[in-house]
C-alpha cells in the first residue's frame, strides 16, 4: 500500500494490512504532518497505478516521536564590575600638605621676628611692652633702657654719698631720642618711698646700639633706704 503525504507529496510503502477500512491517523516522517488515512477499499478509486509509483520513503504507522524537549537558554548573569575606591588624587593632596607646611613655616618665622625684634616692635607699638612683660621678656616702649646700673656709698667731708652709675642704651634699630629726665627712689624695706631725685642725661640721642654712661650723687641719704629704682620721668614726675 502507497501512503503519499498531502503536505510534502513524499510517498512511503507500507503494509495494508494495518489500515482497517476506515482507516487511521498517520504521520509523515520528513515533514511531520499528520493526517486521516482511508482504507484499502476507499482508496483504490483515487490510488494511482502502481507502475507510476516509485517508493521514496517506507512509511510508518506508528506515531512519530516526540521532538526533542529543548530546555529555556540558561541566562549566565555576570556580575558588575565593582567600581575602585575613589583616591583622592596625589596632587592635591600634596598642595594640601605644602600648605599646612607653608603655614606652620610663617607663623614660627612671625614668632620669631616677634621675639628678636621685641625692642622696634614696642618703640612702634608701645602697647605690645604689656605682653612681653607677661611673658617675662624685658623690653622698653621708647627703645632707649638702662644697664648696669650700680651704686657705692662714699665718704666725703664727713658726710655719707651714695654715688649711682649706669649706662643709657639704645636697644632698637633707628636713632632714637634720649628722654632728659631720670628720676632716681629710695624705699625702705615695705617699698614706701623715702627720697627721689632727677638728673639729665648728657646726650640728646643715641644711634642703634649706641650708648652713654651716667653717674648722679646724692649726700646724706636716707639711712633706712633698702630700694633703689632708676627711670626715665615724664614732666618730673
Amino acid at each position: 500500500m502507497i501512503l503519499t503525504c498531502p503536505a510534502c507529496a513524499t510517498r512511503y510503502q507500507v503494509d495494508e494490512a494495518k489500515f482497517p477500512p476506515q482507516g487511521r491517523q498517520v504521520r509523515c516522517a520528513k515533514c511531520g504532518n499528520n493526517w486521516h488515512q482511508p482504507g484499502q477499499e476507499a482508496q483504490f478509486a483515487s490510488e494511482p497505478k502502481p507502475n507510476d509509483i516509485a517508493p521514496s520513503a517506507a512509511a510508518t504507522t506508528q506515531p512519530s516521536p516526540e521532538p526533542a524537549r529543548i530546555d529555556p537558554p540558561i541566562r549566565i548573569r555576570t556580575p558588575a564590575p565593582i567600581a575602585p575606591k575613589e583616591r583622592t588624587p596625589l596632587l592635591p593632596m600634596l598642595g594640601v600638605v605644602l600648605g599646612w607646611i607653608g603655614l606652620i613655616a610663617v607663623v614660627l618665622l612671625i614668632g620669631l621676628s616677634a621675639v628678636r625684634y621685641r625692642q622696634e616692635i614696642t618703640v612702634i607699638w608701645p602697647q605690645s611692652a604689656s605682653v612681653y612683660s607677661r611673658l617675662g621678656m624685658k623690653v622698653d616702649a621708647q627703645g632707649i633702657d638702662f644697664d648696669k646700673v650700680n651704686y657705692h656709698r662714699e665718704n666725703e667731708d664727713g658726710q655719707v654719698v651714695l654715688a649711682v652709675t649706669g649706662q643709657i642704651v639704645n636697644h632698637g634699630t633707628l636713632e632714637l631720642p634720649v628722654p632728659q629726665t631720670v628720676r632716681v627712689t629710695l624705699s625702705d624695706a615695705s617699698n614706701h618711698e623715702l627720697y627721689h631725685w632727677n638728673f639729665t642725661p648728657e646726650a640728646q640721642t643715641l644711634h642703634p646700639g649706641q650708648s652713654i654712661p651716667f653717674l648722679t650723687r646724692l649726700s646724706s641719704p636716707p639711712v633706712s633706704a633698702r630700694h633703689m629704682e632708676v627711670r626715665f620721668s615724664q614732666d618730673g614726675k
